[in-house]
């Protein structure tokens, strides 16, 4: 369950940020989708 939680929640993250629902994201900015992602889930990225 923990991992079906997760990828849901990942979804449905992507699915705002496409639908422009995120401050400062772009639909189309994959950076900064990544970034928001890595930050919204507390993600270490390199």
């Amino acid at each position: 369950m923990p991992t079906a939680r997760g990828t849901l929640a990942g979804y449905e993250a992507m699915a705002m940020i496409r639908k422009g629902q995120a401050y400062n994201i772009g639909g189309r900015d994959m950076r900064a989708q990544a970034a928001f992602v890595a930050e919204l889930f507390q993600v270490a990225t390199a």
